[in-house]
């Protein structure tokens, strides 16, 4: 049975290369690191080790089709303190690639018999997101020539060929803005739909009935034509081809990022009977990260073989290798994020386009606030930011919102009050304002 779909699935792929061999991220290495540096600080050989699996994807696109099928990716393990980039460097790989992408919590998951999620529902969530994907590129394709096709459908029921010029031109002005036009509107059904499962795509009750219901609504020019198109780019939205498409996307190009994979791992001193559900969880996801086919409940059947799995999480109170053995093995690749350092928290404040304080200060201006902060004034947060880390529990780069949102706490509550104002962040404000942390955590040694 196996052999039959591995075979099925080895004309499909060939099928897919010939029509399109552009893999969907087809970024170099450095372009792809360059790009994580925008907004991710330090962490140098996790955003290597994603650029190359990235590049891998590409790279796989080209080889010979007797090849093709037996390279597989390496997938990883992300190992590092909570706070340090790990689901930031996931975030933004999903936005690099067009390929489908999904990331979940392994704390949802239960081992199948328990309460909870299957592990199979990850393929259901990414099947979801190819086809979601699918249908958007099909929009966008078609956006301009299905809204021609509305307008000249609208301006037929307006009037008569020989005033079309005349009407086209006023519809473009917007002079028929207040003109309502007779549209017939296809009635949905409210009731859920039955769908079934399989390779031929989705079969609805609703697609099984003779004729859908439908009713005549007068409606203003720009809504007739949105509604005319809406209808027509449903059509175009052909479930078997979408279907096929995405199957397509997921088998071959498919991203699954598994964070907070170390809170289903049990430290072999503190095993009891209560964490069979966790190590369970592990091993279900053994033969889905190896490579198997996976009975969606919307996509029929998926092969997993050729999906990148990345793991991540921080492992404060267990190790990688209390990981089952197979669970490791299927995780080849293992990247160590470093703990951020006071350097750290000064580039992540200056370094990325979208820093915490340019953020406050864009959100400032929007009350006609000026947010000027002195170079020593960052310096102070970070240093801040780093002490707290050490002195109360390590939460990496998100101790920098606490920091922030303490010394802008006054100004963003009376900002309405301040419009035209230039407001100057000085280190002795910084000192001021968060000054208590520290001083409550000095007094924490005493506490029994």
């Amino acid at each position: 049975m196996r052999r039959a779909f591995t075979l099925i699935r080895r004309y499909s792929t060939a099928l897919a290369a010939k029509e399109d061999t552009a893999s969907p991220c087809s970024l170099e290495p450095l372009e792809i690191v360059e790009q994580l540096d925008r907004f991710i600080i330090g962490q140098a050989g996790a955003k290597r080790a994603v650029a190359i699996a990235l590049r891998n994807r590409w790279r796989r696109h080209r080889v010979p089709d007797e090849l093709r099928d037996e390279i597989h990716p390496k997938n990883m393990l992300m190992v590092g303190p909570t706070g340090v980039g790990k689901t930031e460097i996931a975030r933004r790989v999903a936005k690099l690639t067009s390929a489908p992408f999904v990331k979940v919590e392994c704390t949802k998951f239960t081992e199948v018999g328990f309460v909870g999620r299957d592990v199979d529902s990850i393929i259901d969530d990414l099947y979801r997101a190819a086809s979601n994907s699918e249908k958007q590129k099909i929009r966008e394709q078609n956006h301009e020539a299905v809204m021609e096709r509305a307008k000249e459908h609208v301006l037929s029921k307006l009037c008569g060929p020989a005033e079309l010029e005349g009407f086209r031109s006023k519809l473009e002005a917007g002079e028929l803005d207040t003109t309502k036009v007779d549209v017939e509107v296809q009635i949905k059904n409210q009731n859920p739909q039955q769908r079934m499962s399989g390779s031929t795509g989705f079969i609805s009750m609703e697609m099984l009935r003779p004729g859908g219901r439908s009713q005549t609504k007068r409606l203003p020019v720009p809504d007739a034509i949105h509604q005319w198109a809406e209808a027509e780019m449903e059509k175009l939205l052909d479930n078997d081809e979408v279907h096929r498409r995405a199957v397509q996307a997921c088998e071959q190009d498919g991203i699954v990022v598994i964070d907070e994979i170390d809170k289903v791992v049990v430290s072999p001193d503190s095993r009891r009977g209560n964490t069979a559900s966790d190590e369970g969880v592990q091993q279900d996801l053994l033969p889905l990260i190896e490579g198997t086919v996976v009975n969606t409940k919307y996509g029929g059947p998926i092969c997993t073989d050729h999906v990148l799995f990345i793991a991540s999480g921080a492992f404060h109170s267990v190790k990688p290798s209390d990981m089952i053995a197979e669970l490791q093995g299927r995780l080849p690749i293992r990247v160590e994020l470093q703990p951020l350092t006071q350097d750290d928290f000064y580039r992540i404040l200056t370094e990325p386009s979208t820093n915490l304080i340019s953020q406050h200060g864009e959100m400032l201006k929007t009350e006609g606030v000026t947010l000027k902060v002195e170079d020593a004034a960052i310096q102070e947060m970070a240093k801040v930011a780093f002490m707290a880390n050490a002195s109360i529990q390590n939460i990496g780069a998100r101790r920098l919102h606490t920091v922030v949102e303490r010394v802008l706490e006054e100004i963003s509550f009376n900002a309405p009050d301040m419009e035209g104002q230039e407001v100057l962040i000085t280190p002795e404000l910084v000192r001021t304002n968060v000054g208590d942390i520290l001083e409550a955590q000095d007094l924490r040694k005493y506490l029994i």
